[in-house]
């Protein structure tokens, strides 16, 4: 049985000039190859006779894995954050999970020796997050290879390496940055990352982001075609990887890294700032969260709002629903963070990509159009219920809105509702207070959420737009599959006209229109919001700031008269190449 490490490798190799991979976290780095390859951690399974020395040689590894990671997330802790801290907090509640401890040590009560144990029942959790083909779920893989990487370590008597002692002007090479090996980074010494995985939403893009470095992640093979010590240059933002750049890459290079850190230092005159454009629009700008302490990095980006709290995270990670009086207290929490500033709380987002293996949802050949979201939560009103009941007691220490997501017809936000009116009327029958006006909000995310929008804004409070399915289910395109990536794209015609109608059907009826997708932090696609209507931006944290300066760039006038150019377009490209030429 084997299983992969992280160690420093010297690799000859043949001088590729351009490396593609996916540009994760921005920036130009200039410097040396480290090589991270993986290191085999290699053990000869055995049947154990004393099942009681076996099992406190598995518990004293874990116990000094959960030291060591104590003290990995305390370094992040310093060098990039608490949220980036708590990925790693993470490994250790994930090994103390009664229920995957259980498995490992009655694997070992069986006679298995602790390293098969431990293999096993990790590469159970690792296929079955794996398989979900979610991004934010398929992190959870990561983690546990991280976990049991770290745990066979132990158990072997294998010294993990220190990228702690990279030289400074390293760029760091391996397959996959797990959120260990990110602990021992000193960021005054790592000035780019390159990984064989990884996507924008991995740990290895947040920790890279949170760190300031740039990285450039799913480079096919990446540690064997760079070899240590030679130079590279690595663009965070295109997703290349130069290698043996001559003079004049290295002095343009050297000049576009200039300036980008004095765009990032500019950035800060925008903060404390209201949001509006150059003719004086005033616009809110909100965050995008997973936990309720991710309200405090918007707050510290300079948020002034949540527009999308993803409540899902609340039910991972876990065996058994959350009880009402846990998200009760989430969603609390949350809201005091933000000290009176909007919090728009998505209701539970499951299927389709995202699993919660203790929920039982069935396999569906086409899951992304099947029993999901709204549908799912409508048919499990117990749990739905008690979703709503948490978030309303929650709203009387808040602004804090309801959304629902994926409806396609008026009947699934009038059950929403209808629901919601329940759960008043429980409360009030407790006499547990919370905001009588609260506002409850569509997530218009379908073509048949865009075509109907008129219908929905006669009874929803607002709208908040979310891209990435809208492009999705508009084009029928999926965005993981390679073949038909070309249509996924929100300057699609079709895409861009969904967006404008459901602006312009929001706005006929007063409500609120804002967006929560990633476009909304495209440079590209504000002035054709600013001119549709929109009214809120939500975006991730680190977005917030530069957002801000794109909006203040645009009159109402010139959005206006790029929008009109735009919509007279025929297709993708055309829009594409206009719009890159004007921002």
């Amino acid at each position: 049985m084997t299983a992969g490490m992280a160690v420093i490798a010297y690799i000859e190799k043949e001088v590729i000039q351009l490396l593609k991979g996916i540009g994760a976290s921005d920036g130009i780095g200039i410097g040396r190859v480290m090589i991270i390859a993986e290191q085999t951690l290699e053990y000869t399974p055995r049947q154990i006779a004393d099942v009681d020395a076996e099992l406190e040689r598995y518990r004293d590894a874990v116990d000094k894995f959960c030291d060591n990671t104590i003290e990995q997330a305390e370094n992040i802790r310093k060098s990039a954050g608490d949220k980036e801290a708590e990925i790693l907090e993470g490994h250790i509640a994930i090994i103390r999970d009664p229920f995957m401890g259980g498995e490992i040590e009655n694997l070992i009560k069986a006679q298995q020796c602790a390293e098969a144990a431990v293999e096993q029942i990790c590469k159970m959790f690792i296929d079955m997050f794996s398989a979900t083909g979610d991004d934010l779920t398929m992190q959870r893989a990561t983690d546990v290879k991280d976990i049991r990487d770290g745990l066979l370590a132990i158990l072997l008597g294998i010294q993990e390496i220190k990228i702690s002692d990279a030289p400074a002007g390293t760029v760091l090479v391996t397959k996959e940055l797990t959120p260990s090996m990110t602990a021992g980074i000193n960021k005054e010494n790592i000035v780019g990352i390159v990984t064989e995985t990884g996507s924008q939403t991995s740990h290895s893009a947040i920790l890279a982001r949170a760190l300031e470095i740039p990285a450039v992640l799913s480079v096919p093979n990446a540690v064997t075609q760079l070899s240590s010590g030679e130079q590279v240059i690595v663009d965070g933002k295109s997703g290349d990887v130069l290698t043996a750049p001559t003079a004049e890459q290295v002095e343009e290079y050297s000049n576009k890294r200039d300036a980008f850190l004095r765009e990032r230092r500019e950035l800060e005159n925008y903060r404390g700032k209201p949001t509006v454009s150059a003719s004086g629009e005033e616009y809110e700008l909100f965050c995008n969260i997973g936990t309720p302490k991710d309200a405090t990095k918007a707050i510290e980006a300079d948020g002034e709002g949540v527009g999308l709290f993803r409540t899902e995270f609340l039910f991972m990670d876990r065996n058994q629903l959350p009880t009402e009086d846990e998200q009760f207290e989430a969603y609390k929490q949350a809201s005091l963070i933000l000290k009176g500033e909007p919090l728009i709380i998505r209701t539970l987002d499951i299927g389709g990509d995202k699993d919660i293996p203790y929920l039982g949802l069935a396999k569906e050949e086409n899951p992304f159009m099947g029993f999901r979201a709204i549908r799912y939560c409508l048919k499990n009103r117990d749990m739905f219920k008690s979703q709503i009941k948490a978030i309303l007691r929650a709203s009387a220490f808040g602004d804090i809105r309801i959304m629902f997501p994926l409806i396609t017809a008026v009947e699934e936000l009038r059950a929403g509702k209808e629901l919601v009116e329940e759960a008043k009327n429980d409360l009030r029958a407790s006499n547990i207070e919370f905001d009588e006006n609260i506002q409850v909000g569509v997530m218009t995310e379908t073509a048949a959420s865009s075509v109907i929008a008129d219908l929905l804004a006669e009874e929803a409070d607002f709208f908040s737009i979310g891209t990435n399915d809208l492009t999705g289910y508009t084009m029928a395109a999926d965005r993981g599959n390679s073949d038909v990536a070309y249509l996924y794209s929100p300057f699609q015609p079709s895409v861009l006209r969904s967006i404008c109608r459901i602006i312009r059907c929001g706005r006929d009826k007063g409500i609120s229109v804002g967006m929560c997708g990633e476009a909304a932090a495209n440079p590209m696609m504000i002035p054709l919001l600013i001119s549709f209507g929109l009214t809120e931006f939500s975006v991730s944290a680190p977005s917030v700031l530069r957002v801000r300066k794109n909006i203040a760039k645009w009159t109402k006038t010139e959005a206006d008269a790029v929008a009109n150019k735009v919509m007279s377009m025929a297709t993708e490209a055309e829009i594409v190449a206009y719009l890159e030429s004007i921002v």
